[in-house]
């Protein structure tokens, strides 16, 4: 390290910006830390409650994690790691209730089953695989099974209300699931650090450039939205959390790191029921398998949602095309991030995805009746006049040169670091809300290498998140870690 990184800008008032300042806080707690948002809220855009799953990812129900390889077998490496993850999570969470930085776990996360459910020879036979493969861990060992209709009538009665009593069908129930308002937390969090002092939040406040001065720091040219003025800062260093707006803020940067680095816009849009009596009979996350070519964030599912502490049932997501990077951005953001080092790698990345471009067509097309057909294939009685139609997020995912392929589409979550270690910026999307605390703590290691090696920085993570340096295989350590946050949360065990 030439210099202690004490002078901190993020972008963006979202979770990850939240979760990074509130681990730098604690880790440096003399450190100047300034969150800049466009926005005039904290959470506007992939935070927002309706702008993400508002599942705790934890790859109990999520299809897509575990995908069956060519042997037949299934790979569950994907759904350990997100479950480890959303562990980090909710050890820090617990942290910071027992603390008292969060009111209430009651605010922001809520006990709620997660379901996979299928529906054809095939689906299930992937099911029981993937069941048999998952129970052997002991983050999954509460899994249940079942093919018996009757069983799984009484685990979600509205999904097989109605339903063909000769169709096949299968399921898989874990109660440790949960639901989650990032919205509310990332308040939460926001809230208390400014009632302390802690952070400088700007609201409306828009980040026009980023360049790196001679002296090694970063100076940012910042307008105020409200009065049109525009001032400059310096910072040590730079967290671009922006969501879908963070690719073209690295560009800015201009550092090597992020040349070839192209994104590819997916936005979504709900289902939501407006009958309440329909609503309260349901309490669950039930996830079926996507559809061929659809994007992670297109998993559908029927959620029971606590929203600003209301409960919520919505379907969907069903993808929409829009060439904004965020849900309040500009149209010509995908043609503002077009550069000579990343146009060949996002052609060659549409080329080698034809089957998302085809998909994207489609759900485009689909009218609001043929929206409840889909939703009926999981609520068989699903009447037109109970579903609203309502936007959801807007995401981007990545698209990174490949010297095979030429540009490969990326589903998950990257975060591009500065050789120097002065910058680093967030791109893709789920699982990343779940996982942000695991994410920001390496985005820490990276950026503050020497610092996080030091006794002072272990003992004090160890203290937030007694987990962080470990692992779950250990069926005893497993237990023990849920019993202690489950407890501080007010979570089902």
């Amino acid at each position: 390290m030439n210099r202690e990184k004490k002078e901190v800008v993020c972008i963006g008032a979202g979770i990850m910006s939240a979760t990074l300042s509130m681990l730098l806080k604690k880790l440096i707690p003399d450190a100047r830390i300034k969150v800049y948002e466009v926005l005039n809220e904290v959470a506007g855009e992939s935070s927002s409650a309706l702008n993400n799953a508002g599942t705790g990812h934890s790859g109990f129900c999520e299809l897509n994690y575990t995908p069956e390889i060519s042997d037949g077998s299934i790979d569950i490496s994907k759904a350990v790691h997100t479950a480890s993850q959303f562990e980090l999570s909710k050890e820090f969470w617990s942290y910071l209730v027992t603390q008292q930085y969060i009111s209430s776990p009651d605010t922001f996360i809520h006990s709620t089953p997660h379901y996979s459910f299928v529906e054809n020879e095939k689906d299930i036979q992937f099911l029981k695989k993937r069941y048999n493969a998952m129970i052997k861990h002991p983050l999954f060992k509460s899994m249940k099974y079942s093919e018996d209709r009757k069983e799984i009538e009484s685990w979600i009665p509205l999904v097989m209300e109605g339903r063909n009593e000769k169709q096949k069908v299968a399921a898989t129930r874990i109660d440790l699931g949960t639901d989650i308002d990032f919205g509310a937390l990332t308040r939460e969090i926001f809230n208390h650090l400014q009632s302390k002092n802690e952070i400088e939040l700007h609201l409306n406040h828009k980040v026009k450039d980023i360049d790196k001065m001679n002296d090694g720091k970063w100076n940012l040219k910042i307008q105020n939205k409200k009065t049109d003025e525009s001032f400059q800062v310096s910072a040590d260093f730079v967290f671009i959390g922006a969501g879908g707006g963070a690719i073209l803020l690295l560009e800015k940067s201009g550092i090597r790191e992020a040349r070839g680095f192209g994104g590819f816009p997916v936005g979504g849009e709900w289902l939501i029921c407006n009958n309440e009596k329909i609503v309260q009979r349901h309490h669950a996350k039930v996830y079926g398998k996507a559809n061929l070519g659809a994007p992670p964030m297109s998993v559908p599912h029927l959620d029971t949602r606590m929203i600003m502490g209301e409960k919520k049932l919505l379907f969907g997501p069903f993808a929409v095309f829009s060439t904004k990077f965020l849900k309040h951005g500009s149209f010509l953001d995908l043609f503002k991030s077009l550069q000579f080092e990343n146009i060949g790698a996002m052609i060659e990345a549409g080329w080698h995805n034809m089957d998302l471009t085809q998909y994207l067509i489609d759900q485009v097309k689909l009218t609001k009746k043929q929206k409840i057909e889909a939703l009926k294939e999981y609520l068989p009685m699903a009447a037109i006049e109970d579903w609203d139609e309502e936007v959801a997020g807007q995401r981007v995912q990545v698209i990174e040169k490949d010297k095979e392929k030429g540009g490969v589409l990326k589903f998950g979550t990257e975060v591009i670091f500065a050789k120097d270690t002065s910058i680093a910026a967030l791109l893709g999307a789920s699982p990343g809300a779940s996982t942000a605390v695991d994410i920001m703590i390496n985005l820490i290691k990276q950026c503050f290498p020497e610092e996080y090696k030091s006794a002072k920085w272990q003992s004090k993570l160890t203290e937030m998140i007694p987990s962080f340096n470990k692992d779950f295989n250990e069926e005893s350590y497993c237990d023990d870690v849920r019993k202690k946050s489950h407890e501080i949360l007010q979570l089902n065990l």
